[in-house]
């Protein structure tokens, strides 16, 4: 059984979606759904059958987050330390074009926000950067084209 990586941050999201699914969501499915049958012919009933379509992505939605709850490595970036690059770091790149800076923390799938600055450990980038130092230069393809970076800066908080 494959690891998941994530923050705690990461986890405590997963968490609090799944109490959601299933405190919340799901009691109010199942309540619709009982409603929806008091109206009758279920063959013709819109809301009968919006309601177990419903349910049916909030049992698959409670089934993924426990598979992955149950498979998460959590790590706690502030515990890490090094020079090169790893899952949980936050680097400081520059754009080798433009000089632009930009930083990003390397996190889980489930985390990644590019805009609020978490890339996915997945993610063509993040692939690049892993095991590099401050001072190499990367080159990551990407929808967009190539670009080159160099690496100025990798904290692990």
């Amino acid at each position: 059984m494959e690891k998941v990586p994530m923050t705690a941050r990461g986890f405590t999201r997963l968490q609090e979606e799944l109490k959601q699914l299933k405190s919340v969501e799901r009691p109010a499915v199942i309540k619709a759904i009982a409603e929806a049958r008091e109206h009758g012919d279920l063959s013709e009933n819109a809301e009968y059958h919006a309601a177990r379509e419903r349910q049916s992505f909030i049992e698959g939605r409670v089934m993924e987050l426990e598979d992955k709850i149950s498979r998460a490595e959590v790590i706690d970036p502030t515990k890490l330390s090094g020079s090169a690059i790893k899952f949980g770091a936050t680097v400081t790149l520059a754009d080798e074009d433009t000089d632009e800076e930009v930083t990003y923390q390397i996190v889980g799938q489930d985390e990644s926000d590019i805009k609020a600055g978490f890339i996915s450990i997945t993610s063509p980038l993040a692939r690049a950067l892993i095991g590099k130092q401050v001072g190499d230069s990367v080159e990551v393809t990407t929808p967009g084209g190539s670009k080159s970076y160099e690496i100025t800066g990798i904290q692990f908080k």
